[in-house]
C-alpha cells in the first residue's frame, strides 16, 4: 500500500540529518511561526535543522516569546562542496599544501614520481549538506527570492516539502502538504506531526504552531477560523500552548516605531467607496521620522486592514526609486487580489498579500494610475 503525503513527510524527516527550512522573502506571520515551530520539533528529534529566507533575522523578531531556533540564516553559503579528484592508480600523491596568493588559492600537489597525469584530473561536486528541504508558505520557488536565485540546484538535488494553504500554490514539491481549506500552514503542520513520539511535540512546539493559527485567523475573527482550526487549536492548547500569552504578544506588545508607523498611515489613510478600496501613501519621511523600514509595511497593512472591516482591498503605496512606486495588497478574497492583479499588472504572490511596482514619480502620481486602472476596469 503506497504511503500518504503525510506518511512520506513523517518518513523524509526520519530519514533526514540534516533538513532545511526555507521561508519566502516576505512570508507571512503564519509561516514564521509554523516554521519555528518546526525547526524546533526537528531538534526534538535530534536533527541539526537549518532555517533560512531572505530576511529571517527580522521575520523573527515577533515571535522571540516562542524561542529562538538553533541555527537561522538569511542566506544559503557552503551549501555544498567541491571535490578535486585524483585517480592515483598509476602516481600516488605523496604530499598537498595550499597557498594564498592575493585572490588566488593556490593547491600544491607532490606526486610519487615525475609529473602528474593531467588526465588523472578531476572536479566534481559533491553533495549538498542539506538532505531535506521544507518550503512552508511560498505559492512558487521564485517566492522564495535569492535562497532560490543564488541555489537552484538545491530544489532538483534533494526531496522538496511543500506546506502552504493558499489556492495559487504551484504544487512544486516532490511531496506536497497543500490543502486550501486550512486556516493556516500551520494548522497543515499540526496535523502532519499528529500521532508524533511522546516529547516532541513539547511546549515551544504546539505554542509556535498555535501562534501561527491565531496570526493567520486574526485571533480566531476571520471568515478562515473553521470548526476543524478551533479543534486543532484546542489540542495544541492542550499541548501547553498559552492562547492569552500568544494574543498578548501578537497584538498588544508593539514596538513604538511600529505604533509611529501605524498612526502616521491611519492619519493618511484614503477611502473609495464604490472600489471598497482603503489605501495609505506611506513616504520616505513617514519611514524616517517613524524609523521604521520598508520590511514593517506587511505588518502595517494588516493593521489597516483589521481596521476597515468594510474594505474589500487594503493597500500600502511607497517610493522605491526614483521612477517607480511599490504597493503591497491585501484582499479579503483571492478572487478579489487575482482581479487586482490583473488589472493592475506587473504583480508578484508574496504569501497572502500582492505586491507590484508602478511606474510614477511619486505616490500621488502612483495613485492617480491605480485609481484610473481599478476604475476603468469597474
Amino acid at each position: 500500500m503506497s504511503l500518504s503525503p503525510t506518511q512520506q513527510f513523517q518518513e523524509l524527516i526520519r530519514q533526514s540529518s540534516a533538513p532545511l527550512i526555507i521561508l519566502p522573502s516576505y512570508p507571512s506571520r503564519d509561516a514564521v511561526a509554523t516554521a519555528l515551530a518546526l525547526s524546533f520539533f526537528l531538534g526534538n528529534t535530534g536533527k541539526e535543522a537549518t532555517l533560512v529566507g531572505d530576511n529571517i533575522l527580522s521575520d523573527k523578531k515577533p515571535f522571540t516569546f516562542v524561542g529562538e531556533p538553533t541555527s537561522v540564516i538569511p542566506s544559503i553559503t557552503s551549501a555544498r562542496e567541491f571535490v578535486l579528484s585524483f585517480d592515483t592508480t598509476r602516481n600516488r600523491i605523496t604530499d598537498v599544501r595550499t597557498e594564498q596568493s592575493g585572490n588566488e588559492l593556490r593547491i600544491y600537489l607532490t606526486p610519487e614520481r615525475g609529473a602528474i597525469d593531467p588526465r588523472d584530473f578531476s572536479f566534481i561536486p559533491a553533495r549538498f549538506r542539506f538532505d531535506l528541504a521544507i518550503v512552508i508558505g511560498s505559492p512558487d520557488k521564485e517566492s522564495l527570492g535569492k535562497v532560490f536565485e543564488d541555489n537552484p540546484d538545491i530544489f532538483y538535488e534533494i526531496p522538496i516539502v511543500n506546506i502552504d494553504n493558499h489556492s495559487e500554490n504551484e504544487l512544486f514539491g516532490q511531496i506536497n502538504l497543500v490543502d486550501i481549506t486550512a486556516s493556516s500552514s500551520a494548522e497543515i503542520l499540526a496535523n502532519a506531526l499528529e500521532g508524533a513520539a511522546v516529547g516532541l511535540v513539547d511546549e515551544r512546539v504546539s505554542e509556535g504552531l498555535l501562534a501561527g493559527i491565531i496570526a493567520a485567523t486574526e485571533s480566531f475573527q476571520k471568515k478562515n477560523t473553521t470548526p476543524k482550526a478551533l479543534r486543532v487549536a484546542s489540542h495544541l492548547m492542550g499541548m501547553g500552548a498559552d492562547q492569552q500569552r500568544i494574543v498578548h504578544e501578537l497584538y498588544k506588545m508593539q514596538p513604538l516605531h511600529l505604533l509611529k508607523l501605524w498612526g502616521r498611515a491611519m492619519a493618511q489613510a484614503k477611502w473609495d467607496e464604490n472600489l471598497k478600496l482603503i489605501w495609505t501613501p506611506i513616504s520616505i519621511e513617514d519611514l524616517v521620522q517613524s524609523r521604521s523600514r520598508n520590511e514593517d509595511l506587511p505588518i502595517i497593512l494588516e493593521k489597516i486592514r483589521g481596521s476597515y472591516a468594510a474594505a474589500s482591498i487594503c493597500m500600502i503605496i511607497h517610493p522605491e526609486t526614483a521612477t517607480t512606486v511599490s504597493g503591497l495588497v491585501k484582499a479579503s478574497s483571492h478572487e478579489s487580489l487575482a482581479s487586482f492583479a490583473e488589472r493592475i499588472g506587473n504583480c508578484e504572490w508574496c504569501g497572502d498579500m500582492l505586491r507590484f511596482t508602478i511606474v510614477a514619480a511619486n505616490n500621488d502620481e502612483a495613485e492617480h494610475i491605480i485609481l484610473e486602472k481599478l476604475t476603468h476596469a469597474s
